[in-house]
């Protein structure tokens, strides 16, 4: 994904470059009444292209730190949720028979007698 994601960009590049040698003509642009100002063509369209991505760019980026901001409090509510005191594990539910494999008790295990008599 790197290389798809480097070769894009490599592409745009030479293609700008192209772009910028085949059209590197001096334009007159006119500001604001008597304001007049001279510069290269591809210089004129870079920095109109910038200007016009800036809003998103800004906004993008704005986005991504208020996401960050909601994980990152998320993510530490649950560690105080999780650290907070758990329940303790049931008892067993046969605590004097002996368990075999599988976790359930062996019916056929001698047991102790009670001291109360016969459950």
């Amino acid at each position: 994904m790197q290389f798809l994601r480097t070769a894009f960009w490599v592409v745009i590049a030479v293609g700008l470059a192209f772009f910028c040698m085949a059209n590197y003509v001096p334009v007159t642009v006119r500001l604001w009444g008597d304001m007049v100002m001279e510069t290269k063509l591809p210089v004129l369209l870079i920095g109109a292209f910038l200007l016009g991505a800036l809003p998103f760019w800004i906004m993008a980026r704005a986005t991504r730190w208020r996401l960050k901001r909601r994980l990152h409090s998320t993510e530490k509510a649950l560690v105080v949720a999780t650290a907070a005191a758990a329940p303790p594990p049931p008892p067993p539910a046969f605590p004097d028979a002996p368990i075999v494999s599988g976790g359930l008790p062996d019916p056929l295990a001698p047991t102790t007698p009670s001291p109360t008599g016969p459950v």
